[in-house]
């Protein structure tokens, strides 16, 4: 319609199609499916919607609350599948978005967090969510994959407290440790072509130690 207004056409073609609710929010969510972007929210309401409507005509599906990674065992799962841009696992896990609360959402939007963790955290509880969203405030700090899963269990075990979740944040991620790098060609002449890099590093290692150990005897004398 804006676009017709821009360009001084006074009358806009169009198609009227007589639809119920849930067609209407059918043929709604396959049109923004198709936006060139969309956020990860968007397309997680969407997608449920989608089943929702789909539910209420009739059309059995579990997409809503079976495990990421099972199987679809309905005709409307696979035909979703096969009119959606993403997989069924996909589907899955971006359904699983809408049941976090809308702080930690953000953060998936956001690309502050990434969706397999994501999916995790939306298993806690709406409180145990909150309290992790307010260490995350704090600390700057997201979980990891492997840190969102043991929040899950802890969940799961009805034993996930602020404390823990506060101890699970602090713990260092493997891609956080600071990691020093060296040109090889800088140290090549002192090591043989096929060293690998394991024999290089011990081999530094134990120089530095030869090193450190000559330094401390002169200082002594």
């Amino acid at each position: 319609k804006r676009a017709c207004e821009l360009a001084g056409i006074d009358t806009l073609p169009c198609d009227v199609k007589e639809l119920d609710r849930d067609e209407a929010v059918i043929m709604m969510v396959e049109s923004n499916l198709q936006r060139s972007t969309i956020l990860p929210s968007e397309k997680a309401f969407a997608y449920r919607m989608r089943l929702e409507a789909m539910n209420r005509q009739g059309q059995r599906t579990d997409l809503t609350s079976a495990p990421v990674g099972s199987k679809f065992s309905t005709r409307s799962n696979q035909e979703l599948a096969d009119q959606s841009p993403d997989g069924k696992t996909q589907i899955q896990r971006y359904i699983r978005l809408t049941y976090l609360i809308p702080p930690l959402l953000d953060l998936v939007d956001d690309g502050r967090m990434k969706m397999r963790p994501a999916v995790e955290l939306s298993y806690l509880s709406p409180e145990e969510q909150v309290a992790l969203s307010k260490e995350i405030e704090e600390t700057d700090a997201t979980p990891s994959h492997a840190q969102a899963i043991i929040m899950r269990e802890l969940s799961e075990k009805d034993e996930l407290t602020a404390r823990e979740i506060s101890s699970i944040l602090s713990e260092e991620k493997p891609n956080q440790r600071e990691q020093f790098r060296m040109p090889r060609e800088r140290i090549s002449k002192f090591f043989p072509r096929d060293a690998t890099p394991k024999q290089i590093e011990e081999t530094i290692i134990r120089a530095l130690e030869l090193y450190e150990r000559h330094k401390n005897r002169a200082n002594e004398r």
